[in-house]
């Protein structure tokens, strides 16, 4: 596993725990039909922080995993921003996470 690898696994962890943390994490998986939609982010089906947890976590950790080529130019953390603003939960800490991961995804 090379540098890049290595340190958006160790992101991973730490946006995995910052749910956590919020207690944003959940339990039950969406419906299939949820997890199939093709809009961004899934909004038509899913909550932002579900889309995290269920597509986006999973998704990169494939790639990881196969070490395969990570995605370059990710702009997550602006859609958290967005997302958290109207919610009673401080995201703060899940916007951090991720926007380390646009960093490293983006300099790669």
């Amino acid at each position: 596993m090379n540098d890049i690898h290595i340190a958006a696994a160790d992101i991973l962890i730490d946006l995995e725990a910052a749910l956590r943390d919020l207690q944003l994490w959940q339990l039950d998986l969406p419906p299939a039909e949820a997890l199939a939609s093709t809009a961004p982010f899934a909004v038509d089906t899913l909550t932002f922080t579900q889309w995290l947890q269920f597509m986006f976590l999973p998704q990169m950790q494939l790639l990881i995993d196969e070490r395969a080529p990570l995605p370059v130019n990710c702009a997550i953390a602006p859609m958290a921003d967005e997302y958290f603003k109207p919610q009673v939960v401080d995201g703060s800490a899940v916007v951090v996470q991720l926007q380390r991961i646009d960093t490293l995804l983006s300099h790669q």
